[in-house]
């Protein structure tokens, strides 16, 4: 099956409400049109991921990883905040972003950038 990669890195409004948007859009229809989903949270939108102003974003998150998407965050940025067991009791899956991305390009997946 195809994989489809959401990630997000740029922590302006619109970057984090697309990204976000785009990926519970494809969730909506990942199984008619036969597609995995993954989430990839890299770099400023993974510290956003902390700010619980920004509502919309992170209850978008939230609600794929309840739906059962794959969300991930940057290991080493999760350390350098310090919040790794935050991250971990939300349900987001850490992952090194150097690993993440030669998984994705061995496996053939299109990555689509916020």
């Amino acid at each position: 099956m195809r994989k489809v990669v959401i990630h997000v890195f740029h922590a302006d409004e619109s970057s984090l409400g697309a990204g976000s948007h785009v990926a519970e859009r494809i969730r909506q229809v990942m199984q008619e049109r036969a597609v995995d989903l993954e989430v990839y949270i890299f770099g400023p939108a993974e510290r956003a991921l902390l700010n619980p102003a920004l509502e919309d974003y992170n209850a978008t998150l939230d609600g794929l990883i309840a739906a059962g998407v794959p969300v991930y965050t940057c290991l080493n940025t999760a350390k350098a905040l310090n919040a790794e067991e935050t991250f971990n009791q939300r349900g987001f899956r850490l992952a090194y972003a150097r690993d993440k991305f030669v998984e994705y390009a061995l496996e053939g997946a299109t990555v689509i950038s916020f």
